[in-house]
């Protein structure tokens, strides 16, 4: 089976002395849960696995009774420590204050029962980390997986890639792609919606949501502001409430949008954002045309190939911390600006014949960023682009 490689970094800081809670963050079914069971094969550590999904929601007590189950089991096998995983923690009302009465008990009283918890809400998980958990905790953020990751494990071609996406429990399925598009329709994203925001977040127009993400995939690479999408929508909210809607779906690792780039922050918080999927699958399983049409049609290909080079910047902007924008200003616009440690690149994506970029030049000439660089025609190949991490960049 295949070993992401975020489990050698897991396994180290388990293999450590007792330190700090390890939480792994991410997306649904981007196989958190299968690794962690990978891990507990490599482990020589006896532990205790449980899953708040099993649970009837929200019962802070069942925490305290699988805490107190670990203690017991150490106690009587003698072991002079114990692991603990907690899954789908974030089901938990008042999960935070809980951990922090527990890791904090087993701290005083020399207890070396080490803990891991997951989680697939990265904004419920991180409210709780920041309120309770302060300097008790590291994370780790499983974001979809890469290009390299499903050739290595799947065989797939950069074509498949572009089209189906990361989603590894799908890959099986894409033989029959209508049977493909409902299992990423019903399995994942209704139920990423249903469970991860609308049972977890107080979200007063749920229909509003689900149009805003349905649209926000159909626009995905485009910039749309909140005026049009409100008058795309029948049952439209304010601006703010989209834009709250936008930030939970980014949380769930859906959908984000992205920020203009400018010179002064309140012009960029002000900006309207360009819509990025985080999984080109979010995209294409919502549209009505075949992977056999979208292969051989310029116009279509070239939006996906955009698309994933997207996705694959919005994943690791979450882990390796580096800010994406985009930027335009009259006719003239650049694809993707990365930005760290007072570092700025410039990122078009070309996918047509011509690589010729007027956006490039103006950029340059307003902005002096570090490095201008083209993706596609006249420039890095997209399937190579697709196979690195962009902070090597920088």
């Amino acid at each position: 089976m295949y070993e992401r490689p975020y489990l050698k970094q897991v396994k180290e800081r388990i293999e450590e002395p007792r330190r700090f809670i390890q939480v792994i963050l991410g997306p649904r079914q981007v196989g958190k849960t299968t690794m962690v069971n990978q891990l507990l094969s490599q482990l020589s550590i006896s532990y205790v696995y449980e899953s708040a999904d099993a649970i009837s929601a929200t019962n802070p007590t069942w925490l305290m009774q699988v805490w107190e189950t670990a203690r017991l089991k150490m106690k009587a096998s003698g072991a002079s420590e114990y692991l603990l995983v907690i899954d789908e923690i974030q089901k938990i009302d008042n999960w935070s204050e809980v951990v922090k009465q527990q890791w904090d008990k087993d701290t005083r009283e020399k207890v070396t029962i080490k803990l891991v918890l997951l989680g697939s809400s990265r904004l419920l998980i991180q409210k709780g980390l920041t309120e309770s958990l302060a300097g008790r905790f590291e994370t780790i953020y499983l974001g979809h997986w890469s290009f390299a990751e499903m050739e290595t494990a799947f065989g797939w071609s950069i074509e498949q890639y572009v089209y189906f996406g990361g989603y590894p429990g799908s890959a099986s399925l894409i033989g029959d792609e209508e049977r493909w598009k409902n299992y990423i329709k019903d399995s994942l994203i209704e139920t990423s919606i249903s469970k991860d925001i609308l049972m977890l977040t107080r979200v007063d127009k749920p229909a509003l949501l689900k149009r805003l993400f349905e649209l926000g995939c159909l626009y995905s690479g485009q910039m749309l502001s909140y005026t049009k999408i409100t008058g795309q929508l029948q049952d439209a909210g304010n601006t703010t409430t989209l834009a709250n809607y936008l930030k939970l779906l980014s949380d769930c690792g859906l959908l984000g949008g992205l920020e203009k780039y400018a010179g002064s922050v309140i012009r960029k918080r002000s900006s309207s954002p360009k819509f990025q999927v985080y999984n080109n699958a979010l995209l294409t399983s919502q549209a009505n045309e075949t992977y056999s049409n979208t292969i051989v049609s310029p116009t279509l290909w070239g939006r996906l190939v955009e698309s994933s080079v997207g996705t694959h910047l919005l994943n690791r902007s979450v882990s390796e911390r580096y800010n994406l924008h985009y930027w335009r200003e009259g006719n003239n616009e650049v694809d993707y600006i990365l930005e760290k440690g007072g570092k700025v690149i410039g990122l078009e994506v070309k996918s047509g014949a011509s690589a010729a970029n007027e956006g490039m030049r103006k950029l340059n000439t307003l902005f002096h960023p570090d490095k201008m660089l083209l993706v596609g025609t006249g420039g890095i190949p997209y399937e190579e682009f697709l196979k690195i991490n962009p902070t090597e960049l920088f």
